[in-house]
């Protein structure tokens, strides 16, 4: 009779080769797809340093504990900004977030306010549920979901939380809280500009978009909402959020067109169920930080900005006095 093979009779099949990870349990991308093994100790070594110069030099730059920061800030703006685009090294990066948006000094000012509403381990709860307590007006939205999220992927939740108040009161620039509020009132003014800006420089592909009946609620309230945290690749979402939190929303209006300008050529041929898959799936080429990141850059867009916010005001304020006066007949 065959004796039958117990799980100490298998012989171990080959162990597949460790993938690096990075500190939050992603597969590290390499250039090229080629693994550390793959590259030249030389190459290897060259990075780390490469890298670890550049901590030093925002290590120097911020001091300990942020404490040279707003010295260093008011006297090279242009170090700073120049720094900040290049990206903040991610040891530091949930420290320099707090430093440039603001919210270390809220939390200074207000010692005890945050308190935790859940178990320890729901720290995302925790925040949210802070934030609807301290800001009744406008509560709980699920695309702040997504905000408070990353910011707690670098800091604690008492940080994430007066982050999030800076971000949504406006410590540094101007308020979030209208992309939350009820009818997303800063929604629809962000969507108007943008629309503006795209056949104001993209003026081909607006002419496109609206022959397809193609609107930028179709496929970018997203991108306002969340900061581009909700669906684009981490690395990029990283970098993006570095400059957000220090040049303010521009960065949003700079990405979205440098996207449609990268895909331009594409775009332009697509009919309208093709041009919405492309629009809310850009090809990986695309999203790359360092191809993209200085495409938007280049891009320059305070003035038009400015003229579309007075246009959509005027309007806004011509739509509501032709409401009341409906109201009164």
């Amino acid at each position: 009779m065959e004796r039958r093979r117990g799980i100490d009779d298998y012989e171990p099949g080959p162990v597949p080769p460790q993938r690096p990870l990075d500190r939050f349990g992603f597969i590290k991308q390499e250039v090229g797809g080629s693994t550390p093994e793959g590259l030249p100790k030389s190459r290897l070594v060259a990075d780390y340093e490469r890298e670890a110069r550049r901590v030093r030099k925002w290590r120097k730059m911020i001091g300990v504990g942020g404490s040279d920061w707003k010295h260093y800030a008011r006297r090279k703006p242009h170090v700073v900004k120049r720094r900040i685009r290049k990206g903040i090294p991610d040891c530091l990066r949930g420290l320099v977030w707090q430093l440039i948006s603001g919210s270390r000094d809220l939390l200074l000012m207000n010692p005890g306010v945050y308190e935790r509403h859940g178990p320890g381990q729901r720290s995302l709860y925790n925040v949210l549920k802070a934030y609807s307590v301290f800001d009744r007006d406008v509560g709980y939205v699920q695309g702040m979901g997504f905000l408070a999220g990353l910011l707690l992927l670098y800091m604690s939740e008492e940080d994430a939380f007066w982050l999030l108040v800076a971000l949504l009161k406006g410590a540094v620039h101007a308020p979030m809280e209208g992309l939350y509020q009820v009818g997303l009132p800063l929604v629809q003014q962000y969507l108007f500009q943008f629309d503006h800006l795209v056949r104001e420089q993209l003026p081909k592909l607006g002419e496109h978009f609206s022959q397809e009946m193609i609107n930028p609620s179709m496929y970018a309230s997203q991108w306002f909402i969340t900061v581009f945290s909700y669906s684009f690749p981490f690395p990029l979402a990283l970098r993006i959020w570095d400059v957000f939190l220090y040049e303010g929303v521009k960065i949003v209006f700079k990405v979205g067109l440098a996207l449609l300008k990268y895909c331009h050529e594409d775009l332009i041929k697509l009919s309208f169920e093709k041009l919405i898959h492309a629009l809310r799936n850009f090809p990986e080429d695309a999203m790359d930080p360092d191809t993209l990141l200085p495409m938007a850059y280049s891009i320059k867009v305070s003035r038009s900005l400015e003229d579309s916010k007075d246009e959509y005001e005027k309007q806004n304020r011509k739509h509501i006095q032709s409401t009341e006066l409906i109201g009164k007949a």
